[in-house]
Protein backbone atom coordinates (compact mmCIF):
# COMPACT_ATOMS: atom_id res chain seq x y z
CA UNK A 1 0.00 0.00 0.00
CA UNK A 2 1.50 3.40 -0.96
CA UNK A 3 2.66 5.67 1.85
CA UNK A 4 0.09 8.52 2.06
CA UNK A 5 2.85 11.11 2.57
CA UNK A 6 4.69 10.04 -0.60
CA UNK A 7 2.51 12.17 -2.86
CA UNK A 8 2.64 15.19 -0.56
CA UNK A 9 6.25 15.81 0.49
CA UNK A 10 9.63 15.96 -1.25
CA UNK A 11 12.80 15.84 0.83
CA UNK A 12 15.57 18.16 -0.42
CA UNK A 13 19.01 17.76 1.13
CA UNK A 14 22.24 19.56 0.30
CA UNK A 15 25.42 17.49 0.36
CA UNK A 16 29.02 18.55 0.71
CA UNK A 17 31.34 15.72 1.75
CA UNK A 18 28.44 14.34 3.79
CA UNK A 19 28.83 10.60 3.29
CA UNK A 20 29.53 9.98 6.97
CA UNK A 21 25.99 11.01 7.91
CA UNK A 22 23.89 10.84 4.75
CA UNK A 23 23.08 7.09 4.83
CA UNK A 24 21.41 7.43 8.24
CA UNK A 25 19.35 10.39 7.05
CA UNK A 26 18.17 8.54 3.96
CA UNK A 27 17.33 5.47 6.03
CA UNK A 28 15.02 7.62 8.17
CA UNK A 29 12.92 8.73 5.17
CA UNK A 30 9.76 6.62 4.75
CA UNK A 31 9.59 4.41 1.67
CA UNK A 32 8.18 6.10 -1.39
CA UNK A 33 8.85 9.67 -0.28
CA UNK A 34 10.76 11.42 -3.09
CA UNK A 35 14.25 12.64 -2.21
CA UNK A 36 16.37 15.16 -4.10
CA UNK A 37 20.05 15.35 -3.22
CA UNK A 38 22.02 18.35 -4.45
CA UNK A 39 25.77 17.80 -4.33
CA UNK A 40 27.93 20.91 -4.05
CA UNK A 41 31.03 19.33 -5.60
CA UNK A 42 31.84 16.77 -2.92
CA UNK A 43 35.16 14.95 -3.08
CA UNK A 44 33.34 11.62 -2.76
CA UNK A 45 31.00 12.09 -5.70
CA UNK A 46 31.14 8.47 -6.90
CA UNK A 47 30.09 7.08 -3.52
CA UNK A 48 27.31 9.64 -3.30
CA UNK A 49 26.02 8.73 -6.75
CA UNK A 50 25.96 5.05 -5.81
CA UNK A 51 24.08 5.79 -2.59
CA UNK A 52 21.53 7.97 -4.40
CA UNK A 53 20.90 5.28 -6.99
CA UNK A 54 20.50 2.62 -4.30
CA UNK A 55 17.98 4.80 -2.44
CA UNK A 56 16.16 5.91 -5.60
CA UNK A 57 16.94 9.55 -4.95
CA UNK A 58 17.35 12.16 -7.66
CA UNK A 59 20.91 13.52 -7.62
CA UNK A 60 21.84 16.96 -8.92
CA UNK A 61 25.61 17.41 -9.15
CA UNK A 62 27.21 20.85 -9.22
CA UNK A 63 30.71 21.31 -10.61
CA UNK A 64 31.45 23.80 -7.84
CA UNK A 65 30.12 24.62 -4.39
CA UNK A 66 27.26 26.99 -5.16
CA UNK A 67 26.20 27.53 -1.57
CA UNK A 68 23.35 26.23 0.53
CA UNK A 69 20.56 28.51 -0.67
CA UNK A 70 21.24 28.17 -4.38
CA UNK A 71 21.44 24.39 -4.02
CA UNK A 72 18.14 24.33 -2.11
CA UNK A 73 16.53 26.30 -4.93
CA UNK A 74 17.87 23.80 -7.44
CA UNK A 75 16.34 20.91 -5.53
CA UNK A 76 13.03 22.68 -4.98
CA UNK A 77 12.76 23.48 -8.69
CA UNK A 78 12.18 19.83 -9.56
CA UNK A 79 9.84 19.03 -6.67
CA UNK A 80 6.27 18.26 -7.75
CA UNK A 81 4.64 17.82 -4.34
CA UNK A 82 2.68 20.45 -2.42
CA UNK A 83 5.25 20.48 0.38
CA UNK A 84 9.04 20.45 0.62
CA UNK A 85 11.14 19.49 3.62
CA UNK A 86 14.65 20.93 3.47
CA UNK A 87 16.54 18.45 5.64
CA UNK A 88 20.21 18.56 6.60
CA UNK A 89 22.17 15.43 5.76
CA UNK A 90 23.09 15.10 9.45
CA UNK A 91 19.45 15.03 10.52
CA UNK A 92 17.17 12.02 10.93
CA UNK A 93 13.39 11.90 10.76
CA UNK A 94 11.81 10.20 13.73
CA UNK A 95 8.75 7.97 13.22
CA UNK A 96 5.64 9.91 12.26
CA UNK A 97 7.44 13.23 11.71
CA UNK A 98 6.18 13.81 8.18
CA UNK A 99 2.64 12.79 9.09
CA UNK A 100 2.67 15.23 12.02
CA UNK A 101 3.89 18.08 9.84
CA UNK A 102 1.22 17.42 7.23
CA UNK A 103 -1.45 17.25 9.92
CA UNK A 104 -0.25 20.58 11.31
CA UNK A 105 -0.47 22.17 7.86
CA UNK A 106 -4.05 20.88 7.57
CA UNK A 107 -4.89 22.41 10.97
CA UNK A 108 -3.23 25.70 10.05
CA UNK A 109 -4.08 26.34 6.37
CA UNK A 110 -2.69 29.89 6.51
CA UNK A 111 0.75 28.75 7.72
CA UNK A 112 3.56 29.03 5.18
CA UNK A 113 6.33 27.03 6.85
CA UNK A 114 7.17 25.06 9.99
CA UNK A 115 9.93 23.59 12.08
CA UNK A 116 9.49 20.23 13.78
CA UNK A 117 10.77 19.64 17.30
CA UNK A 118 14.51 19.30 16.67
CA UNK A 119 16.75 17.59 19.20
CA UNK A 120 20.51 17.34 19.43
CA UNK A 121 22.15 13.92 19.29
CA UNK A 122 22.20 13.75 23.10
CA UNK A 123 18.52 14.64 23.36
CA UNK A 124 18.93 18.30 24.29
CA UNK A 125 16.40 20.64 22.66
CA UNK A 126 17.54 22.56 19.63
CA UNK A 127 15.24 25.53 19.06
CA UNK A 128 16.14 28.54 17.00
CA UNK A 129 14.78 31.40 19.04
CA UNK A 130 16.59 34.49 17.76
CA UNK A 131 18.54 36.00 14.87
CA UNK A 132 20.73 39.00 14.19
CA UNK A 133 18.09 40.17 11.73
CA UNK A 134 15.30 40.09 14.33
CA UNK A 135 14.62 42.87 16.83
CA UNK A 136 15.09 41.72 20.43
CA UNK A 137 11.35 42.03 20.98
CA UNK A 138 10.91 39.09 18.58
CA UNK A 139 13.38 36.79 20.35
CA UNK A 140 11.70 33.76 21.91
CA UNK A 141 12.35 31.89 25.19
CA UNK A 142 14.91 29.10 25.29
CA UNK A 143 13.85 25.51 24.74
CA UNK A 144 10.97 23.91 22.92
CA UNK A 145 7.57 25.57 23.26
CA UNK A 146 5.11 23.44 25.25
CA UNK A 147 2.72 23.18 22.29
CA UNK A 148 2.38 24.11 18.64
CA UNK A 149 2.68 27.86 18.22
CA UNK A 150 3.68 30.66 15.89
CA UNK A 151 7.36 31.57 15.94
CA UNK A 152 9.45 34.41 14.57
CA UNK A 153 12.25 32.50 12.82
CA UNK A 154 12.92 28.98 11.58
CA UNK A 155 15.98 26.75 11.39
CA UNK A 156 17.04 25.45 8.01
CA UNK A 157 18.09 22.12 9.53
CA UNK A 158 14.56 20.79 8.98
CA UNK A 159 12.39 23.40 7.29
CA UNK A 160 8.97 22.31 6.09
CA UNK A 161 7.35 24.71 3.61
CA UNK A 162 4.43 24.95 1.24
CA UNK A 163 5.95 24.82 -2.22
CA UNK A 164 3.68 27.55 -3.57
CA UNK A 165 4.73 29.91 -0.76
CA UNK A 166 8.41 29.09 -1.28
CA UNK A 167 8.00 29.95 -4.95
CA UNK A 168 5.99 33.11 -4.18
CA UNK A 169 8.89 34.63 -2.21
CA UNK A 170 11.48 33.48 -4.76
CA UNK A 171 13.05 30.77 -2.61
CA UNK A 172 16.32 31.29 -0.79
CA UNK A 173 18.26 34.48 -1.51
CA UNK A 174 21.03 33.40 -3.94
CA UNK A 175 23.28 36.18 -2.63
CA UNK A 176 23.60 34.36 0.71
CA UNK A 177 26.09 31.53 0.25
CA UNK A 178 25.87 30.12 3.78
CA UNK A 179 24.37 31.19 7.14
CA UNK A 180 21.35 33.38 7.83
CA UNK A 181 19.67 32.21 4.62
CA UNK A 182 17.01 30.45 6.72
CA UNK A 183 16.50 33.59 8.85
CA UNK A 184 16.02 35.65 5.71
CA UNK A 185 13.58 33.16 4.19
CA UNK A 186 11.61 32.98 7.46
CA UNK A 187 11.05 36.71 7.59
CA UNK A 188 10.02 36.89 3.94
CA UNK A 189 7.57 34.00 4.32
CA UNK A 190 6.05 35.59 7.45
CA UNK A 191 5.70 38.94 5.73
CA UNK A 192 4.34 37.81 2.38
CA UNK A 193 2.67 34.42 2.73
CA UNK A 194 1.57 33.60 6.28
CA UNK A 195 2.62 32.56 9.78
CA UNK A 196 5.54 30.24 10.50
CA UNK A 197 5.07 27.61 13.20
CA UNK A 198 6.73 25.19 15.61
CA UNK A 199 5.19 21.69 15.57
CA UNK A 200 5.90 19.74 18.73
CA UNK A 201 4.61 16.31 17.67
CA UNK A 202 6.96 16.15 14.67
CA UNK A 203 10.43 15.11 15.83
CA UNK A 204 13.76 15.33 13.99
CA UNK A 205 17.11 14.41 15.54
CA UNK A 206 20.02 16.58 14.44
CA UNK A 207 23.66 15.58 14.78
CA UNK A 208 24.68 19.25 14.65
CA UNK A 209 27.75 20.26 12.65
CA UNK A 210 28.37 16.76 11.29
CA UNK A 211 27.47 17.48 7.67
CA UNK A 212 31.13 18.00 6.75
CA UNK A 213 34.45 16.96 8.24
CA UNK A 214 35.94 19.18 10.95
CA UNK A 215 39.19 20.96 10.10
CA UNK A 216 40.76 24.41 10.43
CA UNK A 217 40.29 24.95 6.70
CA UNK A 218 36.61 24.01 6.80
CA UNK A 219 36.02 26.12 9.90
CA UNK A 220 37.62 29.14 8.24
CA UNK A 221 35.60 28.64 5.05
CA UNK A 222 32.34 28.56 6.98
CA UNK A 223 33.31 31.45 9.25
CA UNK A 224 34.16 33.76 6.35
CA UNK A 225 30.70 33.21 4.91
CA UNK A 226 29.13 33.61 8.35
CA UNK A 227 30.73 37.04 8.73
CA UNK A 228 29.76 38.13 5.24
CA UNK A 229 26.20 36.81 5.50
CA UNK A 230 25.62 38.36 8.91
CA UNK A 231 26.26 41.87 7.60
CA UNK A 232 24.43 41.33 4.30
CA UNK A 233 21.27 39.87 5.90
CA UNK A 234 21.14 42.46 8.67
CA UNK A 235 21.41 45.28 6.17
CA UNK A 236 18.81 43.68 3.91
CA UNK A 237 16.29 43.66 6.76
CA UNK A 238 17.05 47.16 7.93
CA UNK A 239 18.86 46.36 11.15
CA UNK A 240 20.72 49.32 12.62
CA UNK A 241 24.52 49.16 12.86
CA UNK A 242 24.71 45.95 10.82
CA UNK A 243 28.42 46.31 10.07
CA UNK A 244 29.60 47.77 13.38
CA UNK A 245 27.81 45.19 15.53
CA UNK A 246 29.29 42.36 13.46
CA UNK A 247 32.74 43.93 13.71
CA UNK A 248 32.47 44.16 17.50
CA UNK A 249 31.47 40.50 17.67
CA UNK A 250 34.43 39.51 15.46
CA UNK A 251 36.93 41.44 17.58
CA UNK A 252 35.53 40.01 20.81
CA UNK A 253 36.02 36.49 19.44
CA UNK A 254 39.60 37.23 18.46
CA UNK A 255 40.62 38.32 21.97
CA UNK A 256 38.88 35.41 23.71
CA UNK A 257 41.24 32.99 25.54
CA UNK A 258 40.18 30.06 23.37
CA UNK A 259 41.58 31.75 20.28
CA UNK A 260 45.09 31.59 21.75
CA UNK A 261 44.98 27.87 22.52
CA UNK A 262 43.24 26.44 19.44
CA UNK A 263 44.58 26.69 15.89
CA UNK A 264 41.17 25.75 14.53
CA UNK A 265 39.49 28.52 16.51
CA UNK A 266 42.12 31.03 15.41
CA UNK A 267 41.51 30.16 11.78
CA UNK A 268 37.76 30.41 12.31
CA UNK A 269 37.82 33.75 14.14
CA UNK A 270 40.24 35.43 11.73
CA UNK A 271 38.12 34.25 8.81
CA UNK A 272 34.95 35.59 10.45
CA UNK A 273 36.61 38.99 10.79
CA UNK A 274 37.67 38.93 7.13
CA UNK A 275 34.13 38.04 6.11
CA UNK A 276 32.74 40.97 8.06
CA UNK A 277 35.35 43.34 6.60
CA UNK A 278 34.45 42.18 3.08
CA UNK A 279 31.10 43.95 3.56
CA UNK A 280 32.51 47.37 4.45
Amino acid sequence: MPNPVANSVTIVSICYNSMAVLPAMLASVPDGVPVVLVDNASANGAALAELAERRGAVLIRNDENRGFGVACNQGAAIAKTDFILFLNPDAELQPGALEALLAAMARHPKASAMNPRISEADGRPYFKRRSVILPRADWMPRGWPAADCEVTVLSGAALFVRRRDFETVGGFDPHIFLYHEDDDLSLRLRSVCGPILFVRDAHVRHQGGSSTARSAKTAAFKAWHMGRSRVYAARKHGRANAFSSALRAALAQLISPGTLTSSRRRAKNWAFLRGVLSQR
